[in-house]
Protein backbone atom coordinates (compact mmCIF):
# COMPACT_ATOMS: atom_id res chain seq x y z
CA UNK A 1 0.00 0.00 0.00
CA UNK A 2 1.48 3.32 -1.03
CA UNK A 3 1.69 6.05 1.60
CA UNK A 4 1.45 9.26 -0.44
CA UNK A 5 1.92 11.31 2.74
CA UNK A 6 5.65 10.46 2.57
CA UNK A 7 6.05 11.50 -1.07
CA UNK A 8 8.11 14.47 -2.16
CA UNK A 9 7.49 16.22 -5.50
CA UNK A 10 9.65 13.83 -7.50
CA UNK A 11 7.97 10.78 -5.98
CA UNK A 12 4.64 12.09 -7.25
CA UNK A 13 6.03 12.88 -10.71
CA UNK A 14 7.43 9.35 -11.03
CA UNK A 15 4.47 7.48 -9.58
CA UNK A 16 2.45 5.56 -12.20
CA UNK A 17 -0.88 6.12 -10.42
CA UNK A 18 -0.22 9.84 -10.16
CA UNK A 19 0.84 10.03 -13.84
CA UNK A 20 -2.34 8.23 -14.89
CA UNK A 21 -4.48 10.72 -12.94
CA UNK A 22 -2.81 13.71 -14.58
CA UNK A 23 -2.50 12.30 -18.10
CA UNK A 24 -5.71 10.27 -18.50
CA UNK A 25 -8.22 12.24 -16.35
CA UNK A 26 -10.07 9.10 -15.22
CA UNK A 27 -13.11 9.75 -13.04
CA UNK A 28 -12.16 7.15 -10.43
CA UNK A 29 -8.67 8.67 -10.10
CA UNK A 30 -10.14 12.17 -9.80
CA UNK A 31 -12.39 10.96 -6.98
CA UNK A 32 -9.48 9.33 -5.13
CA UNK A 33 -7.13 12.33 -5.32
CA UNK A 34 -9.87 14.82 -4.48
CA UNK A 35 -10.68 12.81 -1.35
CA UNK A 36 -6.98 12.39 -0.47
CA UNK A 37 -6.30 16.14 -0.76
CA UNK A 38 -9.28 16.86 1.46
CA UNK A 39 -7.71 14.60 4.11
CA UNK A 40 -4.23 16.10 3.70
CA UNK A 41 -4.70 19.74 2.58
CA UNK A 42 -1.09 20.58 3.50
CA UNK A 43 -0.02 18.48 0.47
CA UNK A 44 -2.08 20.53 -2.00
CA UNK A 45 0.73 22.85 -3.14
CA UNK A 46 3.17 19.94 -3.54
CA UNK A 47 0.65 18.01 -5.65
CA UNK A 48 -0.15 21.11 -7.72
CA UNK A 49 3.54 21.58 -8.57
CA UNK A 50 3.91 17.91 -9.52
CA UNK A 51 0.84 18.18 -11.75
CA UNK A 52 2.27 21.31 -13.36
CA UNK A 53 5.45 19.47 -14.29
CA UNK A 54 3.59 16.52 -15.81
CA UNK A 55 1.08 18.75 -17.63
CA UNK A 56 3.96 20.61 -19.28
CA UNK A 57 4.97 17.31 -20.92
CA UNK A 58 2.88 16.45 -23.98
CA UNK A 59 3.54 13.28 -26.02
CA UNK A 60 1.29 12.32 -28.92
CA UNK A 61 0.11 8.75 -29.21
CA UNK A 62 2.49 7.18 -31.72
CA UNK A 63 5.31 4.68 -32.07
CA UNK A 64 8.58 6.17 -30.76
CA UNK A 65 11.90 5.52 -32.44
CA UNK A 66 15.05 5.40 -30.34
CA UNK A 67 16.07 8.84 -31.59
CA UNK A 68 12.65 10.26 -30.69
CA UNK A 69 12.86 8.81 -27.18
CA UNK A 70 16.33 10.32 -26.76
CA UNK A 71 15.04 13.72 -27.85
CA UNK A 72 12.06 13.44 -25.50
CA UNK A 73 14.31 12.49 -22.59
CA UNK A 74 16.53 15.53 -23.29
CA UNK A 75 13.47 17.79 -23.44
CA UNK A 76 12.12 16.30 -20.23
CA UNK A 77 15.45 16.92 -18.49
CA UNK A 78 15.27 20.56 -19.47
CA UNK A 79 11.61 20.82 -18.43
CA UNK A 80 12.31 19.52 -14.95
CA UNK A 81 15.55 21.54 -14.66
CA UNK A 82 13.58 24.71 -15.37
CA UNK A 83 10.79 23.93 -12.86
CA UNK A 84 11.23 25.27 -9.33
CA UNK A 85 9.00 23.80 -6.71
CA UNK A 86 7.37 25.62 -3.80
CA UNK A 87 7.38 24.25 -0.29
CA UNK A 88 4.40 24.71 2.02
CA UNK A 89 6.28 27.46 3.85
CA UNK A 90 6.63 29.57 0.71
CA UNK A 91 10.35 28.96 -0.02
CA UNK A 92 11.41 28.22 -3.57
CA UNK A 93 14.03 25.54 -3.86
CA UNK A 94 16.07 24.28 -6.80
CA UNK A 95 15.35 20.71 -7.88
CA UNK A 96 18.19 18.44 -6.70
CA UNK A 97 20.46 16.82 -9.25
CA UNK A 98 19.26 13.33 -8.23
CA UNK A 99 15.83 14.33 -9.54
CA UNK A 100 17.31 15.42 -12.86
CA UNK A 101 18.86 11.99 -13.17
CA UNK A 102 15.37 10.52 -12.89
CA UNK A 103 14.09 12.39 -15.95
CA UNK A 104 14.92 9.54 -18.33
CA UNK A 105 12.95 7.19 -16.08
CA UNK A 106 9.97 9.54 -16.21
CA UNK A 107 10.29 9.72 -19.98
CA UNK A 108 10.09 5.94 -20.18
CA UNK A 109 7.03 5.87 -17.89
CA UNK A 110 5.22 8.56 -19.88
CA UNK A 111 6.11 6.87 -23.14
CA UNK A 112 4.79 3.60 -21.80
CA UNK A 113 1.53 5.25 -20.80
CA UNK A 114 0.87 6.66 -24.27
CA UNK A 115 2.56 3.98 -26.45
CA UNK A 116 0.16 2.36 -28.89
CA UNK A 117 1.34 0.14 -31.79
CA UNK A 118 0.06 1.25 -35.20
CA UNK A 119 -1.28 -2.19 -36.05
CA UNK A 120 -3.34 -2.48 -32.87
CA UNK A 121 -7.06 -2.44 -33.72
CA UNK A 122 -9.23 0.19 -32.10
CA UNK A 123 -10.83 -0.99 -28.88
CA UNK A 124 -14.28 -2.48 -29.43
CA UNK A 125 -15.21 -1.57 -25.85
CA UNK A 126 -15.82 2.12 -26.56
CA UNK A 127 -18.78 2.89 -28.76
CA UNK A 128 -18.03 5.34 -31.57
CA UNK A 129 -21.67 6.37 -31.79
CA UNK A 130 -22.31 9.82 -30.31
CA UNK A 131 -24.30 9.98 -27.10
CA UNK A 132 -27.05 12.15 -28.55
CA UNK A 133 -30.40 12.85 -26.95
CA UNK A 134 -32.20 11.06 -29.80
CA UNK A 135 -30.06 7.93 -29.44
CA UNK A 136 -30.48 7.81 -25.67
CA UNK A 137 -34.27 8.14 -25.74
CA UNK A 138 -35.31 6.37 -28.96
CA UNK A 139 -35.80 2.91 -27.45
CA UNK A 140 -37.45 4.00 -24.20
CA UNK A 141 -41.07 4.73 -23.34
CA UNK A 142 -40.82 8.27 -22.02
CA UNK A 143 -42.77 11.50 -21.67
CA UNK A 144 -41.16 14.41 -23.49
CA UNK A 145 -41.48 18.12 -22.72
CA UNK A 146 -40.19 20.68 -25.23
CA UNK A 147 -39.96 24.38 -24.40
CA UNK A 148 -40.90 26.29 -27.55
CA UNK A 149 -41.91 29.42 -25.62
CA UNK A 150 -39.85 32.54 -24.99
CA UNK A 151 -39.30 31.91 -21.27
CA UNK A 152 -38.43 28.97 -18.95
CA UNK A 153 -41.17 26.50 -18.03
CA UNK A 154 -41.55 24.31 -14.92
CA UNK A 155 -41.76 20.54 -15.36
CA UNK A 156 -42.89 18.50 -12.34
CA UNK A 157 -41.73 14.88 -12.05
CA UNK A 158 -43.48 11.98 -10.36
CA UNK A 159 -41.07 11.91 -7.41
CA UNK A 160 -41.69 15.55 -6.49
CA UNK A 161 -38.59 16.90 -8.24
CA UNK A 162 -38.96 20.03 -10.35
CA UNK A 163 -37.15 21.04 -13.51
CA UNK A 164 -36.91 24.61 -14.81
CA UNK A 165 -36.52 23.97 -18.53
CA UNK A 166 -34.84 26.74 -20.52
CA UNK A 167 -35.95 28.06 -23.92
CA UNK A 168 -35.26 25.74 -26.90
CA UNK A 169 -34.61 22.81 -24.55
CA UNK A 170 -36.24 19.40 -24.16
CA UNK A 171 -36.40 16.75 -21.48
CA UNK A 172 -37.66 13.14 -21.41
CA UNK A 173 -38.58 11.18 -18.31
CA UNK A 174 -40.67 8.11 -17.31
CA UNK A 175 -44.21 8.46 -16.06
CA UNK A 176 -43.16 6.78 -12.81
CA UNK A 177 -39.83 5.88 -11.18
CA UNK A 178 -41.28 3.11 -9.02
CA UNK A 179 -40.00 0.16 -11.04
CA UNK A 180 -36.44 1.43 -11.51
CA UNK A 181 -33.38 1.45 -9.29
CA UNK A 182 -32.62 5.04 -10.21
CA UNK A 183 -34.51 8.11 -11.39
CA UNK A 184 -33.21 8.73 -14.92
CA UNK A 185 -34.07 11.73 -17.09
CA UNK A 186 -32.65 12.83 -20.44
CA UNK A 187 -31.82 16.42 -21.35
CA UNK A 188 -31.00 18.30 -24.53
CA UNK A 189 -30.44 21.96 -23.79
CA UNK A 190 -30.38 23.72 -20.43
CA UNK A 191 -32.30 23.07 -17.21
CA UNK A 192 -32.16 23.81 -13.50
CA UNK A 193 -33.05 20.83 -11.28
CA UNK A 194 -34.49 20.83 -7.76
CA UNK A 195 -34.28 17.17 -6.83
CA UNK A 196 -36.45 15.56 -4.16
CA UNK A 197 -34.21 13.65 -1.78
CA UNK A 198 -34.37 9.85 -1.91
CA UNK A 199 -31.20 8.07 -0.69
CA UNK A 200 -32.47 4.73 -2.01
CA UNK A 201 -32.97 5.96 -5.56
CA UNK A 202 -30.28 8.22 -7.08
CA UNK A 203 -31.37 10.86 -9.59
CA UNK A 204 -29.40 10.85 -12.85
CA UNK A 205 -29.43 13.39 -15.67
CA UNK A 206 -28.16 12.05 -19.03
CA UNK A 207 -27.06 15.05 -21.08
CA UNK A 208 -25.36 13.87 -24.27
CA UNK A 209 -21.83 12.76 -23.31
CA UNK A 210 -22.09 13.18 -19.53
CA UNK A 211 -24.15 11.89 -16.59
CA UNK A 212 -24.86 13.92 -13.45
CA UNK A 213 -25.81 11.83 -10.40
CA UNK A 214 -27.34 13.12 -7.14
CA UNK A 215 -29.49 12.07 -4.19
CA UNK A 216 -31.16 15.39 -3.48
CA UNK A 217 -29.86 18.85 -4.38
CA UNK A 218 -30.24 21.71 -6.86
CA UNK A 219 -28.02 22.22 -9.88
CA UNK A 220 -27.95 23.40 -13.49
CA UNK A 221 -26.98 21.40 -16.58
CA UNK A 222 -26.33 23.03 -19.96
CA UNK A 223 -25.86 20.59 -22.84
CA UNK A 224 -27.03 21.79 -26.24
CA UNK A 225 -25.92 19.46 -29.01
CA UNK A 226 -24.47 22.35 -31.03
CA UNK A 227 -22.28 23.48 -28.11
CA UNK A 228 -18.69 22.27 -27.84
CA UNK A 229 -18.77 22.36 -24.03
CA UNK A 230 -21.18 20.89 -21.46
CA UNK A 231 -21.58 22.67 -18.12
CA UNK A 232 -22.79 21.49 -14.70
CA UNK A 233 -23.18 24.08 -11.91
CA UNK A 234 -24.14 23.25 -8.32
CA UNK A 235 -26.30 25.58 -6.22
CA UNK A 236 -26.91 23.39 -3.16
CA UNK A 237 -25.82 19.95 -2.04
CA UNK A 238 -23.34 17.76 -3.89
CA UNK A 239 -23.31 15.96 -7.25
CA UNK A 240 -20.99 13.61 -9.09
CA UNK A 241 -20.38 13.84 -12.82
CA UNK A 242 -18.87 11.28 -15.15
CA UNK A 243 -18.65 10.68 -18.89
CA UNK A 244 -20.91 8.10 -20.50
CA UNK A 245 -18.01 6.69 -22.51
CA UNK A 246 -16.01 6.06 -19.32
CA UNK A 247 -18.96 4.38 -17.62
CA UNK A 248 -19.65 2.22 -20.67
CA UNK A 249 -16.04 1.07 -20.92
CA UNK A 250 -16.00 0.22 -17.21
CA UNK A 251 -19.21 -1.83 -17.47
CA UNK A 252 -17.93 -3.86 -20.40
CA UNK A 253 -14.86 -4.82 -18.40
CA UNK A 254 -17.19 -6.50 -15.89
CA UNK A 255 -16.24 -4.07 -13.13
CA UNK A 256 -18.61 -1.95 -11.07
CA UNK A 257 -20.01 1.21 -12.63
CA UNK A 258 -18.18 4.39 -11.75
CA UNK A 259 -20.02 5.52 -8.64
CA UNK A 260 -18.09 8.56 -7.48
CA UNK A 261 -17.18 10.51 -10.60
CA UNK A 262 -15.93 14.07 -10.19
CA UNK A 263 -17.50 15.60 -7.10
CA UNK A 264 -19.02 19.09 -7.30
CA UNK A 265 -20.11 21.20 -4.34
CA UNK A 266 -21.85 24.61 -4.16
CA UNK A 267 -20.29 27.45 -6.17
CA UNK A 268 -18.32 24.96 -8.28
CA UNK A 269 -18.78 24.42 -12.00
CA UNK A 270 -17.60 21.53 -14.14
CA UNK A 271 -17.07 21.91 -17.88
CA UNK A 272 -16.67 19.01 -20.27
CA UNK A 273 -14.98 19.59 -23.61
CA UNK A 274 -16.54 17.33 -26.24
CA UNK A 275 -13.54 17.64 -28.54
CA UNK A 276 -10.88 16.94 -25.88
CA UNK A 277 -13.14 14.63 -23.81
CA UNK A 278 -11.79 16.28 -20.67
CA UNK A 279 -13.32 17.73 -17.50
CA UNK A 280 -12.30 21.04 -15.93
CA UNK A 281 -13.43 22.06 -12.43
CA UNK A 282 -13.54 25.72 -11.44
CA UNK A 283 -15.22 28.19 -9.13
CA UNK A 284 -18.02 30.47 -10.27
CA UNK A 285 -16.99 34.07 -11.12
CA UNK A 286 -19.31 35.36 -8.37
CA UNK A 287 -19.75 32.74 -5.61
CA UNK A 288 -22.86 33.21 -3.46
CA UNK A 289 -23.42 32.37 0.19
CA UNK A 290 -25.12 29.08 0.95
CA UNK A 291 -25.80 29.74 4.66
CA UNK A 292 -28.28 32.12 6.36
CA UNK A 293 -27.71 35.86 6.08
CA UNK A 294 -27.01 36.02 9.82
CA UNK A 295 -23.54 34.61 9.17
CA UNK A 296 -22.83 37.43 6.74
CA UNK A 297 -23.73 40.00 9.39
CA UNK A 298 -21.12 38.53 11.72
CA UNK A 299 -18.21 39.01 9.33
CA UNK A 300 -16.70 41.89 11.29
CA UNK A 301 -13.25 40.99 12.60
CA UNK A 302 -11.05 42.63 15.22
CA UNK A 303 -7.65 40.95 15.58
CA UNK A 304 -9.40 37.66 14.78
CA UNK A 305 -7.14 34.60 14.16
CA UNK A 306 -6.86 33.88 10.46
CA UNK A 307 -7.90 30.26 10.99
CA UNK A 308 -11.25 31.42 12.37
CA UNK A 309 -11.77 33.89 9.52
CA UNK A 310 -11.04 31.32 6.80
CA UNK A 311 -13.22 28.72 8.53
CA UNK A 312 -16.20 31.08 8.56
CA UNK A 313 -15.77 32.17 4.93
CA UNK A 314 -15.32 28.57 3.81
CA UNK A 315 -18.51 27.52 5.60
CA UNK A 316 -20.49 30.50 4.32
CA UNK A 317 -19.68 29.79 0.65
CA UNK A 318 -19.11 26.04 0.79
CA UNK A 319 -15.65 26.53 -0.75
CA UNK A 320 -12.55 24.76 0.55
CA UNK A 321 -9.68 27.12 1.45
CA UNK A 322 -6.30 25.38 1.63
CA UNK A 323 -3.39 26.92 3.56
CA UNK A 324 -0.55 26.03 5.92
CA UNK A 325 -2.15 26.46 9.33
CA UNK A 326 1.13 26.17 11.21
CA UNK A 327 2.76 28.83 9.04
CA UNK A 328 -0.14 31.27 9.40
CA UNK A 329 -1.02 30.60 13.06
CA UNK A 330 0.17 34.08 14.13
CA UNK A 331 -1.85 35.94 11.47
CA UNK A 332 -4.88 37.98 12.54
CA UNK A 333 -7.47 39.96 10.59
CA UNK A 334 -9.12 43.30 11.38
CA UNK A 335 -11.74 44.12 8.75
CA UNK A 336 -15.44 44.50 8.00
CA UNK A 337 -16.19 41.99 5.24
CA UNK A 338 -19.98 41.95 5.46
CA UNK A 339 -20.57 43.72 2.14
CA UNK A 340 -17.60 42.38 0.19
CA UNK A 341 -17.93 39.80 -2.57
CA UNK A 342 -16.11 36.48 -2.12
CA UNK A 343 -13.00 37.34 -4.15
CA UNK A 344 -12.86 40.84 -2.66
CA UNK A 345 -12.81 39.23 0.80
CA UNK A 346 -9.85 37.09 -0.27
CA UNK A 347 -8.03 40.09 -1.79
CA UNK A 348 -8.39 42.15 1.40
CA UNK A 349 -7.26 39.31 3.67
CA UNK A 350 -4.29 38.41 1.48
CA UNK A 351 -3.12 42.03 1.29
CA UNK A 352 -3.36 42.28 5.08
CA UNK A 353 -1.15 39.24 5.72
CA UNK A 354 1.13 39.52 2.68
CA UNK A 355 -0.24 36.45 0.95
CA UNK A 356 -1.50 35.47 -2.50
CA UNK A 357 -4.12 32.99 -3.61
CA UNK A 358 -5.04 30.96 -6.68
CA UNK A 359 -7.92 28.69 -7.60
CA UNK A 360 -6.90 25.08 -8.27
CA UNK A 361 -9.42 22.32 -8.99
CA UNK A 362 -12.29 24.36 -7.56
CA UNK A 363 -10.44 25.16 -4.30
CA UNK A 364 -8.70 28.31 -3.06
CA UNK A 365 -5.00 27.77 -2.27
CA UNK A 366 -3.28 30.42 -0.11
CA UNK A 367 0.48 31.01 -0.40
CA UNK A 368 2.27 33.11 2.24
CA UNK A 369 5.56 33.50 4.10
CA UNK A 370 3.68 33.73 7.37
CA UNK A 371 3.15 36.43 9.99
CA UNK A 372 5.49 37.46 12.80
Amino acid sequence: MKDFRLYDIMDFVMDEDFIRWVQEKRSEDEAFWTNWLQQYPEKHLLVAEARRILESIHIEESVFSAAELDREADRLLQTIRDQPFRLNKGRVKTIPSRWLMAAVTIGVIVAAVVYKPTDMPSSPEISEEPYTYARLTSSKSLIEQVNTSDKPIIVSLADGSQVELAVNSRISYPRSFDSAGSRDVYLSGEAFFRVARNPNMPFRVFANEIVTKVLGTSFMVRSFEKDSVIQVTVKTGKVSVYSQSGATATKKKDTPEIQSGIILTPNQQLTYSKEEQKFHKLLLPRPVMIVPVSVDRSMVYEDTPLEEVFAQISKAYGINIVYDNELLKNCTVTADLRKEAFYDKLDLICRAIGATYEVIDGQVVITSNGCL
